[in-house]
């Protein structure tokens, strides 16, 4: 039975479809990252993130993207994160952990009403909406006539089931460490409630 998930969203050019270590997509949208070769498809459920690979071939692939990578700012993050809260207090969503990193975000959700898509996609909205109250989008600068922004985030979202309380608890630890590992403090929320199983 599924306790939990283990939600990874990342934002826009974190992860390119082409990645050499292997991506979520089956098929590249955007003719110019093309060059830099096909969708490599995955279907492994474990993280691949520290695969060896080539570095700088995968920065210059980004440059081929249609809009600069985000890569969030700390008043950009932390408006991720009133959006976010938002979100999961008004709809008491169960949150095990929370890492709000600079390309992406790592979340222990709980088992809910809500399928594990509807809860990535409410998420990523208020986090949107709130970034846009603010002015702080990070496409703002690509701001269309009719008002509109590209999303900051991908469209796709990694999700873990989480089928035992072990499998929680690992997800749970690493989410805490992920911004540590990175060189940033730890993350504590009001939001994040304790795992009891």
């Amino acid at each position: 039975m599924i306790l939990a998930y283990h939600l990874t969203i990342s934002c826009y050019g974190f992860w390119l479809p082409n990645d050499p270590r292997g991506a979520w997509s089956d098929f590249v949208r955007r003719y110019e990252l093309l060059e830099y070769g096909n969708a490599t498809t995955t279907d492994v459920r474990h993280s691949i993130a520290h695969t060896s690979h080539d570095r700088r071939q995968r920065e210059e692939a980004k440059k081929a993207l249609m809009y600069p990578p985000v890569r969030f700012t700390s008043d950009q993050a932390v408006c991720v994160v009133r959006g976010v809260m938002f979100r999961i207090e008004r709809s008491e969503i169960p949150v095990y952990a929370c890492a709000v990193m600079p390309d992406h975000v790592h979340l222990v959700l709980g088992r809910f009403r809500y399928s594990v898509e509807q809860m990535a996609n409410l998420l990523k909205g208020a986090a949107t909406q709130q970034l846009t109250r603010e002015g702080l989008h990070p496409h703002l600068a690509y701001r269309s006539a009719d008002g509109s922004m590209p999303s900051p985030w991908v469209s796709r979202f990694w999700a873990v089931y989480l089928d035992s309380p072990e499998d929680v608890r690992r997800a749970i630890q690493y989410d805490e460490n992920n911004p540590i590992k990175a060189g940033m403090r730890r993350q504590r929320y009001t939001f994040v409630k304790p795992y009891i199983d």
